[in-house]
């Protein structure tokens, strides 16, 4: 890559960063909460790009990482009242151990197959739930806002339920994530990964052992996932199944999809666009999804590699 790309690609990144900071001191309340629940979910949408737009592995349920952490984290604060730190810290070691198990169970197959067991995994998850629903509250699940203690940092107190908080830790852990996949993604590791999406067969003549490579990448998939459930149980107070469940997993693809998958920055574009696209038409109508579901045609239609991915692949093929 030339300098001057590499400096549009850092200036790019860091500007919708500084973009999003400045943002919060002009949003009306509702987009302030808005803004910040959508930093939260882009950021489990990367770790399910990570894996899918840069190795090629399609997982149809990327939603267990997302709740191992949330999961993990709520119950510690719930029946243990652990801090919000070392819950945090929980939460990233759940989804991490998960993420290595799934690896050791599903990596040895690929493409469909490899869609299927992780299916199945998420499966077993969300009716293991269920079934201990008197620890983890089932369908209901728990409210855990009012046991979540305030984040202590030296001598300062900071609650997590007080709105300017929780958009700038939002933000953190997104910008976390955000620069993280882009020091992957340009790293050698983040080129064999590529390598492996483009030519799995070819890599492996070249002297690359493939699986461990597509290890490394689920357990930092999963770890990224994992890191926005438990962020989005701390900030927003609560769990429950339905962030398990196989429409979970579905919003992470569509997400990716629609925003550019293999772009960096194409799960925000994604995730902001269907969440107030859902929210725009649901106060029009009653039957919302079918506004939705022409929207949605009309982008496939008209940029079928997503927003981002359109626009790198015509227009600045820089874009990483």
């Amino acid at each position: 890559m030339m300098k001057s790309d590499r400096t549009k690609v850092y200036a790019l990144h860091l500007f919708v960063i500084a973009g999003l900071f400045a943002l919060q001191f002009v949003l009306p309340p509702y987009h302030h909460n808005s803004v910040a629940r959508i930093m939260v979910l882009a950021t489990y949408a990367m770790g399910f790009n990570l894996l899918f737009g840069y190795v090629g592995l399609m997982s149809l349920g990327h939603a267990m990482f997302f709740a191992a952490g949330m999961y993990a984290s709520g119950l510690a604060v719930f029946y243990l009242g652990v801090a919000p730190i070392p819950a945090f810290g929980i939460g990233i070691v759940a989804s991490v151990a998960l993420a290595l198990f799934v690896g050791f169970a599903a990596l040895r197959t690929s493409g469909m197959s490899f869609l299927i067991v992780t299916l199945m995994l998420a499966q077993a998850f969300w009716l293991s739930v269920l079934y201990f629903r008197e620890i983890t509250g089932g369908d209901y699940g728990l409210v855990i806002f009012n046991k979540v203690a305030p984040l202590t940092i030296g001598s300062f107190e900071i609650s997590l339920s007080d709105p300017n908080a929780r958009y700038n830790i939002g933000l953190l852990v997104f910008s976390t994530a955000l620069l993280g996949c882009l020091a992957i993604v340009r790293s050698p590791i983040g080129r064999i990964l590529i390598a492996i999406r483009e030519n799995e067969d070819r890599t492996v003549m070249m002297g690359y052992h493939t699986f461990r490579y597509k290890l490394i990448a689920l357990i930092l998939s999963g770890s990224i996932s994992g890191v926005a459930g438990s962020s989005y149980a701390l900030l927003f107070g609560n769990i429950g199944s339905s962030f398990i469940d196989i429409n979970q997993s579905i919003n992470a693809i569509l997400w990716t999809l629609l925003g550019g998958a293999g772009t960096i920055l194409g799960p925000l574009v994604g995730s902001a666009a269907m969440f107030y696209l859902i929210d725009f038409s649901s106060g029009l109508t009653r039957s919302f999804m079918f506004i939705v579901g022409f929207v949605l045609l009309a982008i496939v239609l008209g940029a079928g590699k997503g927003v981002l991915g359109t626009i790198k692949s015509r227009w600045a093929k820089w874009i990483p």
